[in-house]
């Protein structure tokens, strides 16, 4: 059983949202929080393992609120959060993900897609496969100074792992990058583990963020 929490100030969006949740036999909403404070206190009381979080929320706004509840959780316990937005090219949406938000999605999403984003995190596998997430982090990298032509961080890695940080960047997922490679599924999980390890990043979305920043990748070479 999955245990999801949802944050949001607008009570038609927690009803929607819960009604889609329990008519999963796998999902299990264990609360609902109206504004970011509540939502941190929710999390750390109520242990969900992901957080459907809206990025503008009254008293704590969503971003701040994940910042809190990742840096005062010890690494591996924090739920997976996913982001709640009214547009899909929210200028928050960015900081949200680099904040440590396993991805985004638009509150107006399909139930199915709703479901399924909350699977795909709960594995571990950050929401970076729809186009719209990849536009939208290659957008604000592209607004940020240009990146070193040198990373001491992408140095560290070694060739094969370069290779599959660029596959993440596209929007591979583990199964599609082993196929492309010719190598099992277990191997490619070995090669994220230790790229998370050597950028010092949580999970997919913050480790696509650092190959942006750090010139291993560019907006117009992940399309």
């Amino acid at each position: 059983m999955i245990r999801v929490l949802i944050a949001d100030d607008q009570d038609l969006v927690r009803t929607g949202f819960r009604l889609i949740l329990e008519g999963e036999a796998d999902l299990s909403v264990v609360g609902e929080a109206s504004d970011g404070r509540q939502a941190v206190e929710l999390a750390r009381s109520l242990a969900p393992d992901v957080v459907l979080m809206d990025i503008r929320m009254p008293v704590l706004d969503g971003i701040a609120a994940l910042r809190e509840l990742l840096s005062g959780s010890p690494v591996g316990t924090a739920p997976k959060v996913l982001m709640l937005t009214t547009f899909d090219l929210d200028e928050y949406v960015y900081a949200a993900l680099a904040a440590g938000a396993s991805g985004f999605l638009l509150k107006d999403v399909k139930a199915q897609h709703l479901v399924d984003a909350i699977h795909t995190v709960r594995r571990g596998e950050a929401l970076l496969a729809p186009s719209v997430t990849r536009r939208l982090i290659s957008r604000f990298v592209a607004q940020q100074p240009a990146p070193p032509t040198s990373s001491k961080l992408i140095d560290a890695l070694t060739a094969r792992e370069r290779e599959v940080l660029v596959m993440m960047a596209r929007g591979l997922s583990n199964a599609e990058i082993a196929s492309a490679f010719v190598v099992s599924e277990a191997t490619v999980k070995t090669h994220v583990g230790r790229i998370f390890a050597k950028l010092d990043v949580r999970d997919r979305a913050q480790a696509v963020i650092a190959a942006y920043e750090n010139g291993l990748v560019s907006p117009s070479s992940a399309g």
